[in-house]
């Protein structure tokens, strides 16, 4: 129960919307509120009748998906991400942040090495107070809900941590450091269409928590 109030709490303080209907979901996901699970980016999606997340949220999973591959062999599989609160199951709380697209469900992995390094990496990462995770068993799955400003600095601090070019790999291959100002007007949408990629993609690279972008942001531009 406490665990339910924490991520209710945190929906609430970042004024998150909790959808009411199916509706009001897919008019979310048509103004890039909420964006779009792909199973073409490394994770499987099962029985997901509503395959839209917050911008962190997706990012999450990108995140730890790939982690996951690595590890597993295997790509890790969501069952759930946003559901409206019309089509919450009845033994649902009603403090449940499925409404609000903040959440996912993975499915848990039967036995042996990969449920053991599942269940190290979300307690690793509930640690550094960037998610809210609990593993259900009925049906066996994790619940986890992401806190989007906390993630977003944590993934950027991994990425600073991480990359660190060398000149001979930043002359090898200048497209993956490509870089873009926001101007005044730009939308992701916009930016996205000028550079021939997509929102998902933009969103994915630059780890955003939100949609809204500033003038004199710079953004990492994917290459493809």
């Amino acid at each position: 129960m406490a665990s339910v109030e924490r991520m209710y709490d945190h929906a609430v303080h970042d004024g998150l919307t909790f959808y009411e209907t199916s509706n009001a979901v897919h008019w979310a996901a048509a103004r890039a509120e909420l964006v779009q699970l792909r199973s073409d980016r490394g994770y499987d999606l099962h029985r997901v009748a509503f395959p839209y997340v917050r911008p962190a949220t997706f990012s999450f999973v990108d995140y730890l998906s790939a982690d996951y591959g690595r590890a597993c062999g295997e790509p890790l599989v969501v069952t759930s991400g946003v559901r409206p609160e019309s089509r919450q199951p009845s033994n649902s709380s009603h403090r449940s942040v499925h409404p609000t697209g903040m959440a996912v469900d993975l499915r848990r992995p039967p036995h042996g090495k990969c449920l053991t390094w599942l269940r190290r990496e979300l307690l690793a990462l509930e640690g550094t107070g960037v998610v809210e995770a609990t593993e259900e068993h009925h049906p066996a799955h994790f619940h986890v809900a992401v806190f989007g400003d906390e993630f977003t600095r944590y993934a950027a601090a991994q990425t600073q941590a991480e990359e660190r070019p060398t000149a001979m790999i930043v002359a090898r291959a200048p497209e993956i450091n490509k870089r873009y100002k926001v101007r005044p007007g730009d939308s992701l949408w916009s930016i996205a269409q000028q550079h021939a990629t997509s929102v998902h993609d933009l969103i994915a690279a630059n780890r955003l928590a939100r949609t809204k972008i500033r003038p004199g942001q710079t953004l990492i531009i994917p290459a493809h």
